[in-house]
């Protein structure tokens, strides 16, 4: 999914028009933080519908990028929601892209 150019030194080649979407953006920042989220606190943080955060966390979970644990809890069937080893290093390498373009390159010596 990454659009950069495959060069691994290239710092755009981490940068990975899946993650980009802003809500995808925003739901990776989210679980990279707390590791793991309940999908209705996920919803409440990002101020989604649930269909609307269903349809992001599907495109994550398509790419390989989040997995969902289902579990009762309270008698209720609850969602969680995290992201894979893939989705992180995915994650991090799409940051080190964005931080390739908004940050100016070093100085030559």
């Amino acid at each position: 999914m990454s659009a950069g150019s495959g060069d691994p030194g290239d710092p755009m080649a981490g940068f990975d028009t899946t993650i980009h979407a802003p809500h995808r953006l925003r739901i990776c920042a989210l679980l990279e933080g707390a590791g793991e989220a309940e999908f209705a606190l996920v919803q409440k943080q990002l101020g989604l519908s649930a269909s609307a955060l269903s349809k992001h966390v599907t495109v994550l979970m398509d790419a390989g990028y989040a997995e969902q644990r289902k579990a009762v809890r309270d008698t209720r069937q609850r969602v969680w929601l995290r992201l894979t080893k893939q989705g992180h290093a995915a994650y991090q390498g799409h940051l080190a892209a964005l931080r390739a373009i908004v940050e100016p390159p070093d100085p030559a010596p």
